[in-house]
């Protein structure tokens, strides 16, 4: 068992284990046999809706790479007309399964067509190695979901609109800035995961981190076994700290807990380094820009920040009361009204 450092300094373990991560990370409901988490504030990962259908899809992206996907429609969708539709990303190191397929359940609720998809190097979507940091393919996959909504008959290809949860968001900007068929973009507990990484350099201390990912990449290439660092712990005590605590309550518990997640690979993470999905954000003006989080969130600063260097139109929303893991899943915390609103007037 190793360490690594998170953004605030204290450290986490990761994990040394050839069988680590198992493959498939996704799951269909709740596991019963973890703790139960907490359910305050409506908190239902796991929503489903009888007005919604739901069907798995497989797409790829410009790289010929497999993307797996859930597509959500309104039960009442009249297949005859194009209908604006929705790419829906996880949060970072997340599957579809958590957090995505709720949003994409609501958006359909409100009427749209959307797609909420497992990143390349998770869950049920190709790449190797798995688990791997790769921001720039990450991207392009809000690309690829508007390539196949814009082939559905049912489709408005010129009425796609783009919504990232977490890191998501970050991917989400980063993409729009060269993908201008992404009409709308809203960001949800916005997360710059460059930022974050940069972040944990400057806390280990000059090039500690780039040198560590360094020399893992000469241990992997002599055979070694593969290590995953960072994200959330596996356990939690008294003396775990409220990052920790917070992230453990969502991906460790019944609340949305799905194996593997959260723990990318070491010798990738240091490619975060080289993101800035902050840069030129500018640019995606005049298309709308809506940045939503909780006015307790440590990631606050990400959507402020945005919100700043963003051209009109743009909207920051402040959700009274809420931290940055409520927004995944505290239905009674999330303005799914807001964000239905904001795509219904700029799609």
């Amino acid at each position: 068992m190793r360490h690594n450092r998170n953004r605030d300094g204290t450290m986490t373990e990761f994990l040394n284990n050839p069988e680590y991560p198992a493959g498939r990370a996704n799951v269909a409901a709740r596991n019963p046999e973890l703790p139960t988490g907490n359910r305050h504030h409506g908190a239902n990962n796991w929503y489903t809706s009888d007005a919604v259908d739901m069907q798995p899809v497989t797409f790829s992206n410009v790289y010929g790479m497999q993307l797996a996907g859930n597509l959500f429609t309104p039960k009442a969708l009249d297949k005859t007309t194009k209908s604006a539709a929705l790419v829906v990303g996880a949060p970072n190191g997340a599957v579809k399964e958590q957090a995505a397929n709720l949003y994409a359940t609501k958006m359909a609720e409100a009427g749209f067509v959307a797609l909420a998809f497992d990143q390349v190097f998770w869950g049920e979507s190709e790449g190797r190695l798995r688990n791997a940091m790769a921001p720039d393919l990450y991207s392009e996959s809000f690309s690829a979901g508007a390539d196949y909504l814009g082939q559905l008959s049912f489709v408005d290809a010129k009425r796609i609109g783009v919504l990232g949860i977490c890191a998501s968001g970050s991917f989400a900007i980063n993409e729009a800035k060269i993908d201008t068929r992404l009409k709308a973009i809203a960001t949800v507990s916005l997360t710059d995961m460059g930022a974050v990484a940069r972040g944990q350099r400057d806390m280990m201390g000059g090039h500690a981190m780039v040198d560590e990912a360094a020399a893992q990449r000469d241990v992997e290439a002599a055979g070694s076994a593969i290590a995953y660092t960072s994200g959330t712990p596996e356990t939690i005590d008294e003396s775990s700290d409220a990052f920790a605590t917070e992230f453990y309550d969502f991906y460790r518990t019944q609340r949305g807990a799905a194996d593997t997640t959260t723990h990318p690979t070491l010798t990738t993470f240091a490619k975060l380094l080289n993101f800035y999905s902050l840069s030129d954000v500018e640019t995606i003006s005049p298309r709308p820009l809506l940045f939503v989080a909780g006015d307790q969130a440590m990631s606050l600063g990400f959507s402020e920040e945005a919100y700043a260097k963003a051209a009109e139109p743009k909207e920051l929303y402040k959700v009274p009361g809420a931290g940055h893991v409520d927004l995944y899943d505290r239905t009674e915390l999330i303005p799914f009204s807001k964000l239905s609103d904001f795509f219904k007037a700029n799609l």
